[in-house]
């Protein structure tokens, strides 16, 4: 190693001040691997550390595996969303995070896709036992994942927000009405909001689920194709009342010569 590697080395290990605020730029792994070493570097310095997108592996999983560190939540998070930390210590640290924070990392674009998963599962296996001011929030502001487990939960308050936060998609409300159970309440809520009960795949579930209420139903039975309408139709258990609805709706077009396929 040449000299001027091994001072720089020596130097990380010892520095403090502006010294040590300075080599958290260092390129060389050799030389952030000692700096780790220092005894003066603070949580300040290895949150500022975790910011670098070009930390090399080896000097994030030395990270994760220094105890002192396991108690910051500022380190724990910088780890979890950093793309190059090792998986095994991401997962790791990220079910160590508080709620908001799991929230946090799973809106981050920079995060890796199977950390972020992850933290969405996390966060929608505590939703039965969050308390309803935080399940507000993360109804108003969470991942869509997260924001459908809330909507299908069917907190009155939450439902309406669900419905209205911008990271709710359509794949995520089809879920909730296709899912047994879900309370009858949510099955209104979506068939009555102006966004969401206008989009045609979601119609067209409402008109499959036997809890929508049948006054929507009736509206939206005229914008479903008639193709749709008898895939609905043969469903082995739609409710009597629905398929009756369904078939006036088919008898109807079907008198006015409208094509199949329409």
């Amino acid at each position: 190693m040449p000299p001027d590697a091994e001072a720089r080395i020596e130097l990380a290990r010892a520095a403090s001040g502006d010294e040590l605020k300075s080599l958290i730029h260092e390129a060389g792994e050799d030389v952030l691997l000692a700096l780790l070493e220092n005894p003066k570097l603070d949580e300040t310095h290895v949150t500022q550390l975790l910011e670098r997108l070009d930390l090399p592996a080896n000097v994030l999983g030395a990270i994760g595996a220094e105890g002192k560190w396991a108690s910051s939540e500022s380190v724990r998070l910088g780890l979890a969303r950093h793309p190059r930390t090792p998986k095994r210590v991401a997962l790791a640290v990220v079910r160590q995070l508080y709620l908001f924070d799991l929230v946090r990392l799973s809106l981050l674009p920079s995060a890796p896709a199977d950390i972020k998963r992850v933290a969405e599962e996390i966060v929608i296996s505590r939703v039965p036992h969050i308390p309803v001011g935080q399940k507000l929030t993360l109804a108003r502001r969470g991942p869509s994942r997260v924001t459908g487990a809330l909507l299908a939960e069917g907190h009155p308050q939450a439902v309406k927000l669900a419905l209205a936060n911008p990271f709710l998609t359509e794949s995520q409300v089809l879920k909730v009405l296709a899912k047994p159970g879900v309370p009858e309440r949510v099955v209104a809520a979506i068939a009555q909001d102006a966004k969401w009960s206008r989009q045609y795949n979601i119609r067209a579930a409402l008109v499959r689920n036997p809890q929508a209420p049948a006054g929507c139903v009736a509206e939206f039975l005229p914008d479903l194709t008639l193709r749709d309408l008898k895939d609905i139709a043969g469903v082995e258990d739609l409710a009597p009342q629905r398929r009756k609805q369904i078939a006036t709706e088919i008898e109807r077009r079907t008198a006015g010569g409208e094509p199949a396929g329409c």
